[in-house]
């Protein structure tokens, strides 16, 4: 067989016990690394406003807050100049979700849920209040006309300033309503990846989070957090109390940052302050997040886009693999390129950092009893590593499936991957045969089962490893043992 080979080593723990060499009754396997980019879920790259399919946004532009305008699907997912992803990111200004008050507009976020689902891929959502543009992307006509025209509020930053006050008790009370309403109707919901914790500031991004008061911060993060149960929050990197809050507040609340890449976008206007060398590095100790990877998700968002970077900005290689890396050093999990095209020649290190990018297991070592009694137990020691960045947030079974012509049986082991830090991994366990196992040669297999899935989904039903010998339906290919 080419995707294993037999090893024998000096040491092995087996039970927690150490011994001098390998029992006689038992084998050790060392499957065979790869190197390949990889396809799971919760980790990548994001389309925008796009399904994996999708012709992306022409040049260096890219369109937002809007509902999503659907290309025709021709079947084929396939991304040209774009890598594969299991994320679709939708951006959606509150006007568009509840046009009415207290009518919402569901069929919008099902019908990019239901697109998602046919193409491979779980929806990241963001319901931003308010876009920059008074005249399209204001805060819905009713709650306008309720609130009055006013815009001279206490952070009116002319980049990203309130379109309304925040510090008005209606701004909690009704787009506090409408995430309240979002959570009771999809928290859990298996085709959403996560959902930004949006409160403030145009495009949802956060400006001005810093001078809320404090009722009206708890006011707003608690309609997240309070609502969302299961479904993963991101918390935009905007300010020490809000983050703190957010962070303290959410079972599973990570967070989010949209400008990675700026080395000097608007340093000449802002006394050399940039968000990768300023903002970035020192908020994230500052607010606190720096352990937050361990708990929850870290997603980046890119600066303009890769065309900018190359065409405007004139970054090379070398700035390229430093933003990599930095976002690396993050505990990225995932990234939102905005559906624009990579660079053919950046295609090799975009490749490179998403092998690191999030979780990547390597199944090292699998020692296991040659003959197992027909009601006993087998037994197993297992090494792993998990070369990415981060771990796995969504407790995915590790399974054992002992296969033959006639037969199969899949034994559930007792792994928590969500703890399986980068590093080496260690697993061991004793599983029952199922009553009734018929004595014979069987094939091992071995799987981290994709079982969060909804239904009709063309998602895979198994979390891809990075070994060789897969089988057809997802499974790897580990050895032989004997039914007795």
């Amino acid at each position: 067989m080419k995707y294993f080979a037999l090893s024998f080593v000096f040491f092995l723990i087996v039970g927690h016990v150490v011994y001098a060499q390998i029992p006689a009754d038992r084998v050790t396997v060392s499957p065979k690394e790869i190197d390949s980019v990889l396809l799971n879920p919760g980790i990548g790259f994001n389309t925008f406003q796009h399904f994996n399919g999708d012709t992306l946004f022409p040049g260096s532009g890219w369109s937002e807050g809007s509902p999503i305008v659907y290309q025709n699907f021709g079947g084929s997912t396939f991304n040209k100049n774009y890598p594969q992803t299991t994320i679709a990111y939708w951006r959606v200004y509150w006007k568009y979700m509840e046009p009415e008050k207290q009518e919402y507009r569901w069929d919008l976020l099902d019908q990019a849920l239901d697109s998602a689902r046919r193409r491979g891929q779980k929806l990241l959502l963001r319901i931003a209040p308010y876009g920059s543009d008074p005249k399209n992307t204001d805060v819905p006509e009713w709650y306008r006309k309720m609130v009055g025209a006013g815009t001279n509020f206490k952070y009116n930053n002319p980049v990203n300033k309130w379109m309304v006050d925040a510090e008005d008790p209606r701004y909690a009370q009704y787009f506090g309503g409408l995430i309240r309403a979002l959570g009771k109707k999809y928290d859990a919901n298996p085709d959403i990846e996560a959902v930004d914790l949006s409160i403030v500031g145009a495009w949802g991004e956060g400006g001005g989070s810093a001078l809320l008061s404090e009722k009206t911060r708890k006011a707003l993060i608690g309609a997240y957090t309070e609502s969302f149960k299961t479904t993963p929050l991101l918390a935009l990197l905007t300010d020490e109390k809000t983050n703190r809050y957010a962070d303290t507040h959410g079972p599973h609340t990570g967070w989010r940052a949209d400008c990675l890449g700026d080395l000097g976008f608007w340093a000449k206007d802002q006394n050399g302050w940039t968000h990768m060398y300023d903002y970035y590095p020192q908020s994230i100790i500052q607010f606190g997040l720096q352990d937050t990877w361990k708990k929850a998700p870290v997603s980046f968002e890119i600066c303009g886009t890769f065309l900018r970077w190359r065409d405007q900005e004139k970054y090379g290689e070398k700035e390229v693999k430093y933003i990599f890396d930095e976002a690396l050093k993050w505990h990225i999990s995932s990234f939102n390129a905005k559906s624009s095209p990579v660079p053919a020649e950046w295609k090799p290190l975009v490749d490179d950092w998403l092998k690191k990018m999030g979780y990547r297991f390597v199944l090292k070592r699998f020692s296991y009893s040659r003959v197992v009694e027909a009601n006993g137990k087998f037994l197993f020691d297992s090494w792993w590593e998990n070369k990415g960045v981060a771990p796995c947030y969504v407790a995915y079974p590790v399974a054992v499936r002992l296969k033959n012509n006639q037969h199969s049986y899949v034994m559930l082991t007792k792994a928590d991957i969500t703890k399986w830090l980068p590093g080496d991994n260690l697993l061991s366990d004793s599983l029952s045969l199922p009553p009734g196992a018929v004595p014979g040669e069987y094939t091992i297999e071995i799987a981290v089962l994709n079982n969060k899935l909804p239904q009709h989904t063309n998602m895979n039903r198994t979390i891809r490893l990075a070994i060789e010998g897969i089988t057809p339906d997802g499974w790897y290919t580990i050895g032989k043992m004997n039914i007795r």
